[in-house]
C-alpha cells in the first residue's frame, strides 16, 4: 500500500518535471534543434507518467522504459562529460536521471500485482 502510494508519487512528480520541458522546447525549438526533438520525447513521455500514475498496474512496461531509458541517457551523458564533450555541470541531469531510474525500479509493481482498490 505505502509502496504503491510512494510509486503514484513519483510518477507524478517525474511526470510534472518531464512536462515542464514544455517551455524550454519552445525557447530551444529554432535555436537547437538536437535539444528540442529530445526535449518533446520527455514531454511526451512525461505526459504518458501522469496518466500511468492512476493505475501503475497497468503501466508496468511504461515505468520499466521510463527507469531504463533514464540509465540510458544518464550513462551517454556521463561518458560525455567525462570525455569534455558536454560541461561538467550537466553532472547533475545524470544523477537526477539515476536518481528517478532507481525509483522507478525500485518501486516498479511486480508482473501481476494488483493496485488495491482502496488505493486507486
Amino acid at each position: 500500500m505505502l509502496r504503491e502510494r510512494a510509486l503514484k508519487v513519483v510518477l507524478v512528480l517525474v511526470g510534472l518535471l518531464f512536462t515542464a520541458g514544455v517551455y524550454p522546447l519552445m525557447v530551444f525549438f529554432s535555436r537547437e534543434p538536437a535539444v528540442a526533438m529530445l526535449l518533446s520525447l520527455y514531454v511526451t513521455l512525461g505526459i504518458f507518467l501522469l496518466l500511468a500514475a492512476r493505475n501503475p498496474s497497468a503501466h508496468r512496461s511504461l515505468i520499466a522504459f521510463t527507469a531504463w531509458s533514464s540509465f540510458a541517457h544518464g550513462g551517454v551523458m556521463a561518458v560525455q562529460a567525462y570525455r569534455k564533450l558536454i560541461e561538467r555541470g550537466e553532472l547533475v541531469g545524470v544523477v537526477v536521471l539515476f536518481i528517478i531510474g532507481i525509483a522507478l525500479i525500485v518501486l516498479a509493481p511486480a508482473k501481476g500485482e494488483r493496485v488495491s482498490a482502496a488505493a486507486a
